[in-house]
């Protein structure tokens, strides 16, 4: 658990309220006398965020209130670990979602200090009556676990590393781990893998664990892991290589349920694939007309060798099919095309498969982790077709770039009986609190959500 939550109830924690806009003038009415008149002269709205301190008379805290607007936030609560002071707290009041308010108190505790900074200490909080404090820790930590790995750059999470961090967490939950590295991927057929990772320094690999009992329903997770994306031979203009190590992103919240699914004890036999490579520019680089083949046999021609997300994603798709996994899902930072359509807030998902599509759709708004469904439009897919291969990897026209992106990748799985595609952002662009510029997990806590509720715990 987290360092910062207290369990036992604590008679002397300072009492923190939770107070909406709409609400403020009843608040003040209750507690005319005490607080009422500081609030009023302070001018405090309780617009979302804010954070009013409330001194007693002796010129110590009586407690504090913190604003939420509209109330459509139930994240704000981040903002309270960098505004108060270091001492015990306690949420007052009813709550209208007491999970999500402690989420989002442990996740304004984050901060990325690799390279600078200073750590701090955060104040304390009381679980509220309900709260599972065990799973909103390990909540907490996959989302950091994402932001560091998005966080940090290339030089430090080189396919190399995140192999290495990707082991990490597979040890710590005692799961059974291999990596495929360089010259061996085209042994053991995994080409489009070694093509996309061949010209960079360090060499391309395939990571792969699995956990559970193998008669378990099985659950296989598919993550992008582009350390670095320069465009290839196709090279990006400087502007878009900025933020180009956050195209691991995929594997990063992949990394991330996993380890809220081992940390969970879901009943599940989980399998982790997780192609990692730097698409780089070198003399041995893969070129636009190339045709490779791919794990499935299908041929591939290169429209673009900035597509490079879906080629990786191909073989490793390809593979995760051959075990008909009961379900299926890859993450991946794959389109700018996504974030056109719908912001970077907002991930797309891609499935064929209605139900769990609503039985996501349903999580994703329970547990306040946006989704939105997007179409497989098969009439779109023939703007892949290629005149001398079975597939081109870019397409024509510019059009629906993520749709042409997610039917792509649909013609490599074929055997499990459920697949979905998430095209996440992996960052956020603006702060919010407990939300701070940088690295973000996206669909994880929906995501386990679902898989919790379908297959229950490990008895």
């Amino acid at each position: 658990m987290l360092d910062i939550f207290v369990t036992k109830k604590d008679a002397a924690a300072t009492p923190v309220w939770l107070v909406r806009s709409a609400d403020l003038k009843a608040w003040l009415a209750e507690h005319a006398g005490s607080g009422a008149a500081w609030v009023e002269t302070s001018g405090f709205k309780a617009e979302a965020g804010k954070v009013l301190l409330l001194p007693d008379g002796s010129g110590g805290l009586s407690g504090a209130i913190l604003g939420l607007g509209d109330g459509s936030d139930p994240f704000l609560t981040g903002a309270l670990a960098t505004a108060l002071p270091v001492q015990t707290y306690r949420f007052a009041g009813q709550l209208a979602a007491p999970d999500k308010a402690v989420l989002g108190f442990a996740l304004g505790t984050y901060s990325f200090t690799r390279y600078g900074g200073k750590t701090r200490e955060y104040p304390r909080l009381v679980l509220p009556d309900g709260v599972d404090g065990e799973e909103v820790s390990r909540t907490a930590r996959a989302i950091f676990l994402v932001r560091d790995l998005i966080n940090t750059p290339t030089n430090d999470m080189s396919p190399a590393d995140l192999a290495g961090a990707a082991l990490d967490v597979a040890r710590a939950h005692e799961a059974q781990a291999s990596v495929i590295e360089g010259e061996d991927l085209i042994t053991r057929n995994y080409p489009l893998i070694h093509a996309v990772g061949r010209a960079s320094a360090v060499a391309p690999r395939l990571i792969d664990f699995t956990w559970g009992r193998a008669d378990a329903p099985k659950v296989t997770l598919v993550g992008k892991g582009v350390c670095f994306d320069t465009g290839g031979l196709d090279l990006k203009p400087s502007s878009a290589m900025l933020l180009m190590k956050k195209d691991m992103g995929g594997a990063a919240n992949v990394l991330a349920l996993a380890a809220l699914i081992m940390g969970g004890k879901l009943d599940i036999r989980l399998r982790v694939l997780i192609p990692a490579v730097e698409n780089s520019v070198s003399g041995n680089a893969f070129r636009p007309g190339d045709i490779l083949k791919s794990r499935k046999g299908l041929t591939v021609e290169i429209g673009n060798t900035d597509a490079e997300g879906r080629l990786v994603l191909a073989d490793a798709l390809a593979e995760a099919d051959t075990e008909t996994p009961d379900i299926l899902i890859d993450m991946a930072t794959l389109t700018g095309a996504a974030r056109t359509a719908l912001g970077p807030d907002l991930p797309p998902l891609y499935t064929d498969d209605d139900a769990l599509a609503v039985e996501i759709a349903d999580a994703a708004t329970a547990e306040a982790d946006p989704l939105w469904r997007m179409p497989l439009w098969q009439p779109y897919d023939g703007w892949m077709d290629s005149k001398i291969a079975d597939v081109n990897n870019a397409g024509e026209g510019g059009f629906a770039g993520s749709i042409t992106a997610a039917l792509f990748l649909r013609r490599f799985v074929g055997n499990a009986k459920a697949w979905v595609h998430f095209d996440v952002y992996g960052w956020a662009p603006k702060a919010k609190p407990g939300r701070p510029v940088g690295g973000e997990a996206q669909a994880i806590r929906a995501l386990y959500a679902v898989l919790k509720r379908r297959f229950g715990i490990r008895g």
